[in-house]
């Protein structure tokens, strides 16, 4: 049997041995996202209203796929509160399994992570949420939406792929399990983060970037979240974005260009110290308890990067100004006891 991307046509006995499979895709597909497999497979489906969930894995793993693939519907779920209809309606959706831990394919989605929770067996942020569902089929399937629907113009920019997919996950685990399961979910990815090159990579030399583009990709969507400080404003702008630009090929000028649109400020500044440079931002806070004030502002390469931020305790937060000029503030805290946000934002503090 052959299961390959898009909607099922026909199966044709071309007689000595051969059989020829048709399927059809009925939407634009990256090239890296064609997929041929091949094996002894057994089919069974589920539906998610109109749309065909179809499943394809070897006899022996019949079982423990009926058990592990449950989670696919309410995955696909999750990410249609977020960003509506499932886009590839017309093709289905497939998982198959395959002797390789799985990869994006469009409509056709790889599975070989062990019909086990988290990612090979191990917990992949480390922070105890990983283990209550399958990263396979939650990070692959993601790229429906980020990677397949919405597609990089040149490798440079393949965050749009990775960052986002994996901030997909994040949005997973708080729609099943909760804003602060999310929290330690998404900041359980600082431990992978290197900050030695910028995520995205010289234009048009095929140069693919480093890992940090899935993991500081998707803890710089935190900080933005935090920066819009404003939920309903948020969910909003990420289902326009997905909408506005679903089957194209886009650039991070894109993406920077349609989020200042849509906020009305200009972040590029922003986005450039999280995407074109290594290092991160750093809050440098100077205290005087005599006089009962701290002096702030970033440490930043990029010129010009003023990005709010939060501080003072937890529960109790001021949200501040900062820029690259010091500025200066009055608090009743001292140096160990102001605290920054920094599940919320990722940055580096330096205090003194």
């Amino acid at each position: 049997m052959n299961v390959s991307n898009g909607k099922f046509v026909a199966k044709t006995d071309l007689g000595d041995g051969y059989t020829r499979w048709d399927w059809a895709v009925h939407y634009p597909i990256n090239n890296y996202s064609v997929s041929v497999n091949i094996g002894r497979y057994v089919h069974f489906e589920d539906r998610l209203g109109n749309l065909p969930l179809d499943f394809y894995v070897l006899p022996g793993s019949l079982d423990a796929a009926k058990r592990q693939f449950a989670q696919a519907r309410p995955m696909i779920e999750a990410y249609q509160h977020y960003f509506g209809e499932y886009p590839f309606a017309k093709d289905g959706y497939k998982l198959i399994e395959v002797p390789y831990s799985g990869m994006e394919h469009q409509s056709a989605v790889t599975y070989g992570n062990h019909f086990a929770n988290g990612y090979l067996e191990r917990d992949w942020t480390g922070v105890g949420i990983s283990p209550k569902f399958d990263f396979i089929i939650i990070h692959e399937s993601g790229h429906e939406w980020f990677g397949n629907a919405i597609s990089a113009a040149d490798v440079s920019d393949m965050w749009i792929h990775e960052g986002w997919t994996t901030y997909l996950e994040n949005l997973y685990v708080e729609h099943l399990f909760g804003y602060d399961a999310a929290l330690r979910y998404v900041n359980g990815y600082k431990s992978k983060v290197r900050n030695r090159e910028p995520i995205v990579t010289q234009r048009g030399i095929h140069r693919t970037p480093p890992q940090d583009m899935y993991f500081k990709g998707a803890l710089f969507l935190n900080t933005l979240r935090s920066v819009v400080n404003d939920d309903a404003r948020w969910w909003k702008l990420l289902r326009d974005f997905f909408q506005h630009f679903k089957y194209q090929n886009i650039l991070t000028e894109d993406v920077v260009a349609y989020f200042n649109a849509q906020l009305g400020q200009d972040l590029t500044p922003v986005f450039n110290q999280y995407l074109r440079r290594p290092e991160l931002p750093v809050l440098e806070l100077a205290f005087n308890p005599a006089e009962g004030t701290v002096a702030y502002r970033w440490n930043a390469g990029e010129r010009g990067f003023a990005m709010p931020i939060r501080v003072g305790t937890p529960g109790d937060w001021q949200t501040i100004q900062p820029s690259t000029d010091w500025k200066l503030m009055k608090t009743s805290l001292n140096k160990d006891t102001f605290e920054v946000a920094t599940d919320l934002f990722y940055v580096n503090v330096s205090k003194q």
